[in-house]
């Protein structure tokens, strides 16, 4: 018999993965479920994969590594995947595959499995972090070698072997929950022209419906990292609890987008990440006024390579990891407040202020100083003209 961890979540795909694996693999399986913030999703999940047929359940709470280890040094890359996605999905993954394989050594079991469809990027962030540590896994992908070819179908079998799960005909879209984000695909979300139903929402009001009136915080940054909300000193993930909270409120963090995937599909995604765009534009406040302009517009220049490394799964890759050094680096002085406007969907800066800012208002002036002689642009004009001239551009 074989013994196999499963990253398990209590929806339909591993729910029915415990049994396929049980009856069709003559697996021992062995469930992780981690607890990545999403609350009472996790009600009962300890009984429900034991009553599904796991001999083992795991649930591990790792919501502070998660947003400190994870999250954070992400939002201090500024990492955004093609203009929209921040990641909020695949920065879970490669924790997961961490917990997996810690998991399977502890157990001694050969073999981890995981419930991601061959279609998409989860089988590849699940996989490529568990090679990476630990070369000898082996791996069961059920979606890649079950009869089932639908989640219709897996929605049939729960039924029908008495499995309970949360997808159902009337809301067939899959969702992911963690402490960044929820996210929402398939089903009825798959005709990218039909607006997603007012009711799927979760961390959200939307902006209709947001106070008529604006939020204002304060969002203290040290070294890169937030620390502080309204000069209440936080854990991290406390911190981006609390803005999630704030900002959903405010209808703060919707996007719907059409991304590619990394085995060459396009996809229609929905994701709700309240306090992480609050972050994300804070973050970015707070460089504005402290990082040198050749080292931001540098770092810029590498962020769409970063978060395709991470929407990709080489998170535990040298590449990854030596870019990171990089990013970090540049964060040193990025210690500030940044004041923020939230209204109906909006997060709008309002103020900065940093001990090391380099903003100098007696050079930014358009009133009179003492400081900066206008003649000397003309010299500077002339010679970055130097190249334009004597390349004798013809109209």
């Amino acid at each position: 018999m074989k013994k196999v961890v499963l990253a398990y979540s209590g929806g339909l795909d591993t729910s029915v993965a415990i049994k396929w694996l049980k009856e069709s693999v003559d697996a021992d399986v062995i469930a992780f479920c981690a607890d990545l913030g999403q609350g009472e999703e996790l009600d009962h999940v300890r009984e429900k994969a034991l009553k599904t047929g796991a001999s083992k359940v795991y649930v591990e709470d790792v919501r502070e590594e998660f947003v400190n280890d994870y999250v954070f040094p992400m939002l201090r890359a500024n990492a955004v995947y093609e203009q929209y996605y921040l990641l909020g999905t695949s920065i879970a993954r490669p924790l997961i595959a961490k917990k997996l394989i810690e998991i399977a050594i502890k157990e001694n079991a050969a073999y981890v499995a995981h419930g991601a469809t061959g279609k998409g990027n989860d089988q590849v962030r699940f996989e490529l972090g568990s090679y990476a540590l630990k070369p000898d896994i082996k791996i069961i992908a059920p979606w890649r070698m079950w009869p089932f070819k639908s989640r219709q179908s897996l929605i049939e079998y729960a039924a029908a072997h008495g499995i309970d799960v949360p997808v159902t005909k009337e809301k067939p879209y899959s969702t992911d929950r963690n402490a960044l984000h929820i996210s929402y695909e398939g089903g009825i979300l798959e005709d990218p022209w039909a607006e997603p139903p007012s009711d799927m929402f979760t961390l959200m009001v939307s902006p209709e419906k947001a106070p008529g009136v604006p939020t204002y915080i304060e969002i203290a940054y040290e070294g890169g990292n937030p620390v502080a909300v309204d000069s209440k000193k936080m854990t991290p993930f406390e911190l981006l609890s609390a803005l999630n909270k704030t900002a959903g409120a405010n209808g703060v963090g919707r996007v719907d987008i059409v991304e590619n995937r990394y085995v060459g599909i396009k996809s229609r995604g929905v994701y709700e990440t309240p306090g992480g765009t609050v972050l994300h534009i804070a973050h970015r406040a707070v460089e504005s006024i402290t990082m040198d302009r050749e080292v931001l517009h540098l770092r810029d220049s590498l962020i769409p390579k970063y978060a395709e490394m991470v929407y990709n799964g080489y998170w535990f890759s040298p590449e990854r990891l030596v870019l990171q050094k990089f990013m970090d680096e540049c964060q040193d002085v990025v210690t500030g407040t940044v004041c923020l406007k939230l209204y109906k969907g909006n997060c709008i800066i309002v103020g900065r202020k940093s001990p090391h800012s380099l903003y100098d208002s007696k050079l930014a002036t358009f009133e009179e100083e003492d400081v900066y002689n206008q003649a000397d642009a003309e010299g500077f004009i002339k010679l970055n003209a130097l190249r334009l001239k004597t390349g004798r551009l013809k109209l």
